[in-house]
């Protein structure tokens, strides 16, 4: 179909009979392969290796037209495909029908088409996240007994780790992607329900989840008996991306070089926040508001007094000991 094989695995190692025979293929592979050539492209032009970087952007679109004739399957992205070329996450699937990854990294890549990635976002909202068991799935229904042979996978009970469960580096990424599509609610909304403090607010709760309430786990199960019960904690791929999620996706902080770059998507409840940042020497002092109650879009930045071009906020940074005030305003 176009797509990158994928092997014995890719990021879900546990999928790693999908593709044994050389065949089977990826659609969340497609997405990462994609976000991958456009952010080298312009390093190899850089380094003037121009046949490099044409070879890698022709491949790039090549590889979207692919992910959008084969990798739709509707009202979401497919997983992928078998060796045998049986479609995985799809509708026609009688286990695993829709997995998490392939839909917000079509947001996370920029390369999905805009109305189909809102689609898709919204199907997995509605069917991987369940609010009210405080729980945001890899995918559903978990593999329990399909013929196909996905992997070890399989050998998990129904809901348990990456059968079906939460996997929170996974769910990480969808607030990201709710984010870059400008639903600070849902994102924040998602965040929350991760954060693993969410899962120990009573005593039945904390006997339900079992483990540690201040450091996150890697996966929380989504089946009785076991239903909530988290798994394997102090998982520091799933910290590091649930940070991001927070500090970079929502609060919109990212730093660019000796730029600072402010473009929340914040739920629009939210009347303001601040955030104080060391750079070096020097304190940043920062105050967004949100008058007009919405999500984001940055109406108006200054420093020290002095207005900042149109646009999302961009803070010149100095090492120079003394401390700044920024203020934006969303709107």
């Amino acid at each position: 179909h176009g797509l990158p094989l994928i092997g014995t695995g890719d990021w879900n190692d546990g999928m790693n009979r999908v593709g044994e025979m050389g065949k089977g293929e990826s659609v969340w592979l497609g997405w990462f392969l994609h976000a991958t050539l456009a952010a080298f492209a312009p390093l190899a032009k850089a380094r003037k290796q121009r046949a490099r970087a044409t070879k890698w952007r022709s491949h790039r679109a090549a590889l979207r037209t692919s992910l959008e004739r084969a990798g739709w399957d509707g009202k979401w992205y497919r997983r992928g495909y078998f060796d045998d070329g049986t479609p995985l996450g799809s509708s026609t699937s009688d286990e695993c029908r829709i997995d998490s990854i392939a839909q917000s990294w079509g947001v996370l890549s920029g390369a999905a088409n805009p109305a189909r990635a809102l689609r898709a976002m919204a199907a997995v909202d509605e069917q991987l996240i369940r609010g009210d068991e405080g729980l945001a799935l890899l995918f559903t229904p978990p593999f329990d007994r399909t013929p196909l042979d996905p992997g070890y996978v399989k050998g998990y009970p129904p809901g348990v780790r990456e059968n079906g469960g939460q996997y929170t580096h996974a769910a990480a990424w969808s607030v990201i992607a709710f984010a870059a599509l400008g639903q600070g609610d849902k994102a924040a909304r998602l965040f929350s329900l991760l954060n693993p403090i969410s899962h120990t607010s009573t005593r039945a709760d904390v006997q339900r989840y079992k483990v540690e309430p201040y450091v996150v786990a890697a996966d929380v199960y989504s089946v009785a008996p076991h239903l909530g019960r988290g798994g394997w904690t102090w998982y520091t791929g799933s910290a590091g991306w649930l940070y991001r999620a927070g500090i970079e996706a929502i609060l919109g902080f990212r730093l660019q070089g000796a730029f600072l770059l402010l473009a929340p998507c914040i739920p629009k409840a939210w009347p303001r926040f601040e955030i104080v940042f060391k750079y070096h020497s020097a304190r940043y002092q920062i105050a967004v508001e949100n008058p007009r109650g919405v999500s984001g879009g940055v109406s108006y930045a200054e420093l020290d007094g002095k207005t900042l071009p149109e646009g999302p906020a961009r803070v010149p940074l100095v090492d120079d000991g003394q401390a700044h005030n920024v203020r934006v305003i969303l709107g």
